[in-house]
């Protein structure tokens, strides 16, 4: 069989199957049906194996007239193409320079080019918590922010980071403080808190 890179094509199909990026920059696999070519860790489709062809490099792919894939970016000279990170900090971007907007999750997912379910998804995978308790905790941080640097009161702060209703505000920062807006203020002005 075949060596390319000390490795079989046995074991360059099993790679590109389970999608191993451990074999990143090992080789590439370029499939004849579509002409273009993956990094073994690419998320696509599993192709036929009749329709696959190996390559120890990109240029090589390339010279032999494969275009990089869209998706793992066989291309950039990194190792590894994590393809959800565009996506995250886009969307981190876009809530940060938006959260006073109310800006439903189907319109964030939208603008960064992906389902409403996926950017949930994978945001929550990725850092652990939602985009709206990711808008919670942007606007909580602004709201903290206002409290210690202007004189506005309470309601109005809410109203300035974005949110609809008193209450909404309220609950969003005791949830995110354990501390009601006005308990915060005086707490970091230095008189009791009760």
């Amino acid at each position: 069989m075949k060596e390319q890179n000390n490795l079989s094509k046995d074991i360059m199909w099993q790679a590109t199957v389970s999608c191993d990026p451990a074999y990143d920059g090992k080789f590439f696999y370029a499939v004849k049906t579509t002409g273009v070519f993956c990094r073994p860790s690419c998320k696509s489709k599993v192709p036929n194996c009749e329709n696959v062809s190996f390559f120890p490099n990109a240029n090589e792919a390339q010279s032999a007239g494969y275009r990089p894939c869209k998706r793992c970016r066989p291309d950039l000279h990194i190792k590894t193409y994590d393809p959800f990170e565009s996506i995250l900090e886009d969307t981190k971007r876009l809530i940060k320079n938006n959260y006073v907007q109310n800006m439903p999750l189907h319109e964030i997912a939208s603008r960064v080019g992906v389902s409403r379910f996926h950017l949930n998804r994978i945001f929550k995978e990725r850092t652990g918590y939602t985009p709206r308790i990711y808008l919670e905790k942007i606007r909580v941080n602004e709201a903290k922010e206002l409290l210690l640097t202007t004189n506005l009161n309470s309601t109005e702060v809410g109203y300035q980071t974005g949110y609809q209703s008193v209450s909404s505000f309220y609950n969003a920062f005791k949830r995110n403080t354990g501390l009601t807006p006005s308990q915060f203020r005086a707490y970091h002005n230095g008189n009791n808190v009760n």
